[in-house]
């Protein structure tokens, strides 16, 4: 079986951090959801909103039982920017999960997009952690995430 860490990187690189993505049918009123397995786990994330969201991502074993999970809600500060530029400049760094020695949570530590700068902290591990995420215009902060989640077990 792959690793948890593994499997994550490859299925949020085959969701919403892959523009071409296609979504999955919603799981709740009004979401919007994307999923992938690879033959073993599961991953279904699953939101709401737009331009402000919050969402949760969860990880199941071969068996359907749920292992892993994160909830994260999203705020964008200005209120010019369209869901489709956050995003154009929010996908391309969620594309670059795994290529640094942060947790595959979101995206790298820092990645520049133009005149967009993203940035992502986290403590922790996979099994507990914290993480925020901000994208900056210039000086001011245009967007902020800020994520939580770690290992289910009953």
């Amino acid at each position: 079986m792959k690793q948890l860490k593994e499997f994550l990187i490859e299925a949020k690189k085959q969701t919403y951090a892959n523009g071409n993505a296609k979504k999955v049918k919603s799981s709740r009123l009004n979401s919007f959801d994307y999923e992938y397995t690879d033959g073993i786990m599961i991953y279904h994330d699953t939101y709401f909103g737009g331009i402000d969201f919050i969402g949760e991502e969860v990880v199941y074993d071969e068996n359907q039982i749920p292992i892993w999970s994160m909830n994260y809600y999203g705020i964008t500060f200005d209120k010019n920017l369209t869901e489709e530029v956050v995003d154009n400049v929010l996908r391309p760094a969620l594309m670059k999960v795994g290529e640094d020695d942060v947790l595959p949570l979101r995206g790298p530590k820092e990645f520049i997009n133009g005149e967009y700068k993203y940035t992502f902290e986290v403590t922790g591990d996979l099994d507990n952690f914290e993480g925020e995420e901000s994208i900056t215009k210039g000086e001011e902060k245009v967007y902020f995430l800020k994520c939580h989640g770690g290992k289910i077990r009953r």
